[in-house]
């Protein structure tokens, strides 16, 4: 039984195999599932004779926080969740048959402080809950039997991020098996380069030999296309000596090679072979392809010699009801959505993510600006308990910058520097922030250059010397050209002109300005050499205008793709809430606002809101608070229209409502019940919006779309809605893989007519049968502090979305969602 199961377990790692091509040598196995856990410390947790009878069952990924309860004394920044401590722990058999192979353990994230041991003994260390690291068990190892891995998770600083972090080994483990000479973690690295019709592939093997002897080996390097041709091919020898590692560079040649591009990701496979005597010793592959970037101070940015703007977004790791465990179909839906919207580039805020994010990224075509750090050396002011209550802390991870700033940074650029999306590496994210923690004279506002702005309190003569900034920034940057030494090195500036006073914008080789579009004019002046770009923005049209009337500005990074946890405002509120995609994945108004000035293709949309001014203020809240259009429902006495108008076309007869539309046509006409409400209006080129203030009148409100000679383009209408009567299934997937594959099923509640109600706020219960777990329930709704951890939750919008994952066995799932007074509804779902 043992050996059928040893057997079993290496079925597994084939199957896997393609995920786990960033660590690059040997044969990895997936070891998620049947773990234990328990949420406090225990005293010699490592010990192999420890009973863990009663710990809960756990399968990875696992974040323990999302499962905590919400409560308004934790902090505002953790999205009032809690951290804590741990301890994890596994028992794995490892076949007699893998003596004299190597054994190591590689976690793709463990948040955070983590310490590993493997039957008692300690593997190490790792502080940064981002980094992907491993460890050689091979000295503790006992073939043949049962081994225990036990993990300590150390996240009693909860507040030690501005966002939610999650707590727990919430990315991928797994055992790695290799020859004693193998290749090394991330021992592969291709990059291309393109001239012409010609493609060169720089090619750096780095070979480990452990063994007691000197090894003579051959490396084959072959390239794939993607019909599994062999388009070029190279094999040269190489005499590693004895417990030393040697790197073979070479380059390999492709004409006419098909570009990856945003509309086109073409990838092509490398495949890495080490031989000795002829046989097979370790094999790898990986995922590459051919595209040229060029920066350009004056022109900007361009892919394969195509000049274009980065329509880029911000995206933290989490996913609402999830937390940080997301699995890789739940990210493939949302950057679906995103690059529907126009989105064509994503930055990592502020930390490196889970491989499988840059994975899909290489696969549907967008770029990727990849970023460390949000603090170095000091700790940023948050909020311990509440938000605006009582005085900021200073949790965070500055206390191990100094030990492992550099070889994280460095490992970060090791795991992924293969993946043909990533334009960039980031060093960090305002930690130039004046006052928080470094300050410097010209915040004075004197001398040449300064200013004095009350939201940053004038210089403080006792805070950390910003003149530090470029020390560091230099050290960073040259650990990065160290490993990649093809693309820039970057970070997004929060005090531009504090910075400029000393040698960090220096020592980048693109400026990102996060929220400073009004010194673009100036800076491009004064550095003429500086490659600029907006790292981070808000959403409105003129920041967008910021970018599109500057040849110099190569793009910009909306403040935020999709809503996070954390960071959150007063009580209650899960998180930060300007994302253009909700909690759950869903497009909200300001995404379909921002769909017209990114896409090309003719689209149009419809939202609603009381005409301001119509009404008293207080109404006007009240409404404003209901659709959540603003986090502050300040926007009652707006003087633009409102990107955050949703589509709803229930109110009192003859009300006054002004009706909002979000087009990339030149014209629009609305349409009450087949009759001209609202004449044919011109795009507005100011606000990008189109309005009209009718009075309400119940039934179908329609907009059309026209391009300049007056031909109809696009079209889009809104109904009003009866009373909610049934429970209806928006999208599912047909088919979903058995392992560890993600049904996400979205339910939608609607009125007699079928009509979708969105003031609908109906509870509904979520029931499985069949070989799947729940994961969880999310509406979008970041004010909704219930109970996230069981299989009921209230529509948000009068819709919710449902994760189910399979478990490794074929069949039929069948899925039932119920509500008090509501008709029910269930699909079934097909695990293969």
């Amino acid at each position: 039984m043992k050996k059928l199961r040893g057997l079993m377990l290496f079925i597994v790692s084939l199957i896997l195999l393609p995920a786990m091509a960033q660590v690059s040598f040997g044969e990895p196995v997936n070891i998620n599932t049947d773990w234990k856990f328990v949420l406090r410390d225990v005293e010699n947790g490592q010990k192999t004779d420890l009973n863990d009878k009663r710990w809960q069952k756990v399968d990875l990924p696992h974040d323990w926080s999302v499962k905590g309860q919400l409560s308004p004394s934790l902090a505002s920044c953790t999205g009032y969740l809690p951290g804590g401590m741990g301890w994890y722990r596994k028992n794995i058999e490892i076949p007699a048959d893998k003596t004299g192979e190597k054994v190591y353990l590689y976690f793709e994230g463990v948040y955070n402080r983590s310490e590993v041991f493997i039957n008692g003994q300690s593997l190490g260390k790792r502080p940064n809950g981002y980094i992907s690291f491993m460890y050689d068990a091979t000295p503790y190892v006992k073939y043949g039997e049962e081994n225990v891995i036990a993990v300590k998770v150390d996240h009693t600083q909860s507040s030690d991020s501005r966002w939610y972090t999650g707590s727990g080994i919430y990315r991928d483990v797994w055992m790695v098996f290799a020859n004693p000479t193998h290749i090394a973690q991330w021992g592969v690295f291709a990059y291309p380069e393109v001239k012409g019709n010609k493609g060169t592939l720089h090619i750096e093997v780095e070979v480990e030999n452990d063994a007691a002897n000197n090894e003579q080996l051959s490396i084959v390097n072959e390239l794939l296309a993607a019909d599994g041709k062999v388009v070029a091919k190279k094999s040269q020898n190489i005499t590693i000596k004895s417990k030393t590692s040697e790197k073979l560079n070479t380059a390999i040649n492709v004409n006419k090679p098909e570009l990856w591009s945003l509309d086109n990701p073409a990838l092509y496979t490398l495949q890495t072979t080490v031989l000795k005597g002829g046989k097979v010793i370790d094999k790898t592959t990986t995922q590459t392809g051919f595209r040229n970037f060029v920066f350009d101070a004056n022109k900007g940015f361009s892919l394969n010699g195509e000049s274009m703007k980065m329509k880029g977004v911000c995206l933290h790791h989490d996913a609402g009801v999830l937390g940080s465990a997301v699995p890789k179909d739940v990210w493939k839906r949302r950057l679906l959505t995103l690059k529907e919207l126009g989105v064509n580039a994503i930055r990592t805020s502020h930390n490196p993510q889970a491989p499988h994010l840059y994975e899909l990224c290489d696969e549907i075509g967008l770029l990727v600006l990849n970023e460390a750090y949000d603090e170095w050396e000091f700790a940023k002011r948050k909020w311990l308990e509440g938000w605006n209550v009582g005085t900021p802390g200073f949790q965070g991870t500055y206390d191990i910058f100094k030990d492992w700033g550099e070889k994280d940074l460095k490992d970060m650029v090791l795991r992924d520097r293969n993946h043909v999306s990533i334009f960039a590496w980031s060093i960090g994210n305002e930690v130039d922030y004046p006052n928080d923690p470094y300050s410097h004279p010209v915040l004075d506002g004197t001398g040449e250059g300064g200013f004095t702005q009350p939201i940053f309190g004038g210089y403080k003569k006792d805070a950390p010397d910003a003149m530090r900034l470029g020390d560091i920034a230099k050290r960073l940057a040259k650990v990065v050209r160290a490993n990649d030494k093809y693309r820039p090195v970057t970070a997004g500036l929060a005090g531009v002109a504090m910075s400029n006073e000393t040698e960090y914008p220096g020592a980048l080789d693109i400026a990102g300005y996060n929220y400073t579009e009004g010194r673009y004019d100036e800076d491009h002046k004064k550095y003429p050499n500086r490659i600029i770009y907006g790292s981070e923005n808000r959403h409105e049209r003129k920041e967008w205008q910021a970018v599109t009337d500057r040849d110099f500005i190569f793009g910009q990074f909306l403040w935020t793709g999709i809503d996070y946890l954390g960071e959150s405002g007063s009580w209650p509120s899960r998180g930060f809430y300007s994302g253009l995609l909700d909690f759950g994945g869903f497009i909200k108004p300001r995404g379909y606002f921002r769909q017209s000035l990114w896409s090309s293709k003719p689209m149009a949309y419809l939202g609603t809101y009381p005409t301001p001014g119509k009404g008293s203020k207080s109404q006007m809240k009240d409404v404003w608070s209901q659709l959540n259009a603003k986090e502050d429902g300040s926007n009652y006495e707006e003087k633009t229209p409102s990107m955050d108008a949703w589509p709803i076309w229930n109110y009192a007869a003859g009300q006054s409502i002004r009706v909002v539309c979000y087009t990339n046509a030149e014209k629009a006409q609305l349409q009450l019940n087949g009759k001209v409400v609202g004449q044919m209006t011109d795009y507005n080129t100011n606000s990008g919006i189109i309005h009209w203030d009718i009075p309400y009148e119940n039934g179908t409100l329609e907009v059309v779309g026209f391009d300049a000679k007056g031909n109809e383009i696009t079209r889009n209408s809104i109904q009003s809605s009866g009373q909610p009567y049934a429970l209806r299934i928006e999208s599912k997937e047909v088919t979903v893989c058995k392992n560890s594959g993600v049904a996400q099923i979205v339910v939608q509640v609607v009125d007699e007519k079928g009509v979708p109600v969105m003031l609908s706020d109906n509870e509904v219960t979520c029931e499985l049968i069949g070989p799947a777990k729940f994961l969880g329930l999310e509406a979008g709704n970041n004010e909704d502090m219930t109970d996230y951890t069981d299989n009921v939750h209230r529509v948000y919008h009068g819709r919710i979305l449902a994760y189910v994952q399979t478990k490794g066995e074929e069949g039929e799932l069948k899925v039932r969602f119920t509500s008090p007074w509501l008709k029910s509804v269930e699909t079934t779902i097909e695990i293969k």
